[in-house]
């Protein structure tokens, strides 16, 4: 059986993402911001979803590959009839006035690279989820297309009767394709194309040379590290957990989820991650994000919220779209955001911890500290004791959850250090007294005749998230009960082909029948952090063929032929490979670049 691969990559600035196809084709294009309608949605529907593609007439073969150390997408045609192409497509990227630029643009650079192919360029976006055909008129360069929200226009220097008419022409020169957002180009096309797409290579290239990647797999991590920037939503701060929709998790699974979102969990993985590479700016702009939503909840978090910090996400089914691959339902909106998830105020503490201890930052900036830290340990305090949905977020299942009340423990020193650096003692004794309330929790899911901890109170399910226990340092990663630990859940969770599942117990949905791949990458960090340092490189080494022809990884990978499914590129995964090679890389005291 084919393995199958998500065969799109990623290009985005930080306002906008969209996956781009080996065979040209946009196939995914949310405007105006990451939750909005798709534009293009081929992804999700051929017929419904519109296109946008630079082909050759008759069969050829396709390669795709990065521009080196940016989020540029080079992709090469080879027509069988003769000749070769490329096609650079880029969101533009770069500072002036004193702040980003970050248009709601897209730029398709078009050059012949052997001979003179023939090309012809079809652009056909919708809305409305593909429920609204566009009206295309007519510009003397331009096509502008109707009856969206704004709207959308294409400027180009390739003749306009031949887009209009979808009619081949032979490509003798370099052409250019702008489509934007409301905001139409109103600049000479050719230079203007030309210097944003300079701007933008510099922009990344810098954005890569002054990060602190370690040399052990350094490609792998400076690759994740250019997906994760552009999942942050940068006009808020927020940061989302993917950029696509309802890509199942199995074939007819029915776990297709819209993952266009910002997961408080999620959040604080992907800014550890950054902040190991040495990147701080997004942790400020999430604080921003965060801290305008803490001052507006006065009892619990929500999970997720919308990227401008929106609480209700109802969730509807789309039900006139095929789904990607005949997979559906095809989702909008995320019905988690009414779950109980109680590990969210501990990752809350603990994403923002560095604020208060990295003496890099100005600790006197922070306004509002008592204030803001005594709010989140009171939410703490109101639900240490609750059942919860968990990290998975189970739609008919309530427990007192291990992985909940270690993160309310992690959360409790977080802010301990935290109320010390601002030298309150009254919320280090009220944190003192929250970590030892979460640790009983804790250990009433030990199993001592098995010597594991289970996934929640008085059961006996094992779960790959307990693996959090050894990483977060309640266990000593030295001691022997972490090393029990690690070993009964590897036992009952590790594949033959070093994947991990999440559980293997029914859920609403049944039993999952694919791997978890962020699952597996903490079973590297957690075989790195007990000492066994050869069996984590060996298992790193492993997992990196899970990823796509761009090294991009999906959520989840079947364990039986290697595929990739789920929504992708998933930022989790891209977390775990980043903070797995991180773990190595400081225990085999590998040289960090500056």
């Amino acid at each position: 059986m084919k393995r199958h691969t998500y065969d799109t990559g990623i290009i985005g600035n930080c306002a906008f993402m969209a996956h781009i196809n080996k065979n040209t084709n946009v196939e995914w294009l949310c405007w105006p911001r990451f939750d909005s309608t798709f534009i293009f949605g081929g992804l999700l529907d051929k017929n419904k979803g519109g296109e946008f593609s630079i082909l050759p007439e008759g069969e050829y073969t396709s390669e795709q590959h990065y521009l080196e150390n940016t989020n540029i997408l080079i992709t090469e045609i080879s027509p069988k009839s003769g000749g070769k192409y490329r096609i650079t497509d880029f969101s533009p990227r770069f500072y002036q006035h004193q702040r980003y630029y970050k248009p709601l643009m897209l730029i398709r650079k078009i050059e012949a690279i052997e001979g003179s192919p023939r090309v012809i360029v079809k652009c056909e976006p919708v809305s409305e989820y593909g429920a609204v055909k566009l009206k295309v008129n007519r510009g003397s360069n331009h096509i502008q297309y109707l009856g969206g929200e704004e709207s959308i226009r294409l400027t180009t220097n390739i003749p306009i009767s031949y887009v209009f008419d979808e009619q081949p022409f032979v490509l003798n020169e370099s052409k250019y394709l702008a489509l934007t957002y409301g905001e139409p180009l109103e600049a000479a096309l050719v230079s203007t194309a030309d210097r944003f797409l300079a701007e933008t290579i510099q922009y990344w290239r810098t954005w890569i040379k002054h990060s602190s990647i370690a040399t052990y797999y350094q490609p792998f991590v400076i690759r994740s590290g250019l997906a994760l920037k552009i999942h942050q939503f940068e006009d808020t701060g927020a940061i989302i957990a993917a950029s696509t929709t309802s890509l199942p998790e199995s074939p007819g699974s029915g776990r297709n989820w819209d993952y266009r979102y910002c997961w408080l969990r999620d959040t604080y993985y992907v800014i550890t991650a950054l902040n190991h590479i040495g990147h701080f700016e997004e942790m400020e702009k999430y604080f921003s994000y965060v801290t305008d939503i803490s001052f507006s909840e006065d009892e619990r978090y929500q999970p997720l919220y919308g990227i401008t910090g929106k609480k209700n996400l109802v969730e509807e089914i789309l039900t006139d779209l095929d789904g990607y691959m005949g997979n559906q339902p095809v989702r909008i909106g995320n019905q988690a955001y009414e779950h109980i998830q109680n590990d969210i105020y501990g990752q809350v503490m603990i994403s923002l911890l560095p604020l208060y201890t990295d003496h890099r930052f100005v600790f006197s900036e922070r306004k509002d500290s008592v204030r803001w830290i005594e709010s989140l340990l009171s939410k703490i305090e109101r639900t240490i004791d609750e059942k919860d949905a968990g990290i998975w977020e189970f739609r008919n299942m309530a427990n007192i959850h291990c992985y909940s009340n270690l993160f309310q423990w992690a959360g409790a020193s977080a802010a301990e250090k935290m109320a010390r650096t601002i030298e309150n003692q009254e919320l280090v004794d009220r944190a003192i007294s929250l970590k030892d309330r979460a640790a009983a929790h804790i250990e009433s899911c030990y199993d001592p005749v098995r010597k594991v901890y289970t996934n929640s109170a008085g059961s006996s399910n094992l779960d790959a998230s307990t693996l959090q226990l050894i990483m977060m340092n309640y266990l000593d990663p030295t001691s022997q009960r972490a090393k029990d630990h690690l070993i009964a859940l590897e036992k009952e969770l590790r594949t033959p082909n070093g994947l991990f599942y999440r559980y293997l117990y029914t859920d609403d949905f049944g039993k999952p029948k694919t791997t978890f791949l962020i699952c597996a990458f903490w079973y590297v960090e957690a075989l790195a952090s007990v000492g066994r340092l050869d069996d984590a490189q060996r298992e790193f080494a492993n997992l990196l063929q899970y990823s796509n022809h761009l090294l991009l990884f999906s959520e989840d990978v079947d364990e039986q032929d290697g595929s990739q499914w789920g929504n992708f590129p998933q930022a989790y995964s891209h977390v775990g490979l980043m903070n797995a090679a991180y773990r190595i890389a400081m225990k085999l005291d590998r040289p960090v670049f500056l």
